[in-house]
């Protein structure tokens, strides 16, 4: 047996350790404790419990500033305005990125069709006359300037007409007929304007016209007569339920010739006044009908 041998390592008390206790030095051992060894050791566990702490304290810190950035985040993110660069595509939902209210797709009424206002009767509901129709006092056919003549209205279509025009109004139940002439110099023209109920009837009188079908030509008021008995240049055409008619020539009697270009112009003109009138009729009335 070896004298002074230990039985097993002697326990010392730590002051960091709750569950070590202080021990008294053996009686039986006269060592004197090793000091040094002793402030060194609690030097060394001062220095861990400070490092604990310190890093403890930048934990905290983090767990902070991570709290502090969510909540800024979240702020940001119901303003839907911006958020962090830093922060991954997508990870914060944005109100800027709501899908807008959908409604259902409108679109406009169409126009009103003015020819449909003077295809019928009953939309063909504005006052009318000579007077309203024509009321140009002069008009512009071609280069030359015609003066407004004799006007006439009648309800007995035939009796304004010749040849087999007569026939063909009454066939197609025309209303009324309404003639105006102008004239300049020794060429004068007359324009009639034939009125049915439809404008099927109108086309269809239109197109059964023929070069007999002649407009009575309409003197008076300075205007001397004209193609009564010598060959004029005429036209015919319709819009919507009014057919017009035109007769052309020279007021001194002489027979109308190709090489009579200033009569093809007048008679032409007076053609697209009367379509003008009529279309301008249309069109005032759709308008009125758009506005109420």
């Amino acid at each position: 047996m070896s004298y002074g041998q230990q039985q097993g390592p002697q326990s010392q008390w730590d002051p960091w350790k709750p569950q070590s206790q202080q021990q008294p030095w053996s009686s039986g051992d006269d060592r004197t404790p090793d000091w040094a060894a002793l402030a060194e050791a609690s030097e060394t566990r001062n220095k861990r419990r400070r490092v604990l702490f310190i890093g403890g304290g930048a934990l905290a810190t983090i767990a902070i500033g991570s709290a502090v950035a969510m909540a800024v985040v979240s702020a940001n993110g119901s303003k839907g305005s911006e958020k962090p660069s830093s922060l991954p595509a997508g990870g914060i939902p944005s109100a800027s990125g709501t899908a807008a209210p959908s409604f259902a797709p409108t679109s406009a009424p169409p126009p009103l069709d003015p020819k449909d206002f003077v295809s019928s009767k009953n939309k063909d509901k504005a006052p009318i006359g000579p007077a309203i129709l024509f009321p140009n006092t002069q008009l512009a056919l071609g280069s030359t300037a015609y003066k407004k003549g004799a006007s006439a209205d009648t309800t007995n279509c035939g009796s304004a007409t010749k040849g087999t025009l007569p026939k063909i109004l009454g066939a197609n139940d025309c209303t009324r007929l309404m003639r105006v002439t102008y004239a300049e110099k020794n060429i004068a023209g007359t324009v009639g304007v034939a009125l049915f109920d439809t404008a099927a009837q109108a086309t269809k009188a239109k197109s059964q016209w023929d070069k007999k079908s002649v407009i009575a030509s309409l003197s008076g008021k300075g205007v001397g007569a004209f193609c009564n008995s010598a060959i004029c240049y005429t036209t015919a055409n319709s819009y919507g339920r009014y057919a017009y008619f035109t007769v052309t020539g020279f007021t001194d009697g002489k027979d109308v010739t190709d090489k009579n270009t200033a009569v093809f112009t007048a008679g032409d003109g007076l053609a697209e006044y009367a379509f003008n009138q009529i279309r301008r009729r249309g069109e005032a009335q759709a308008s009125a009908a758009a506005n109420e």
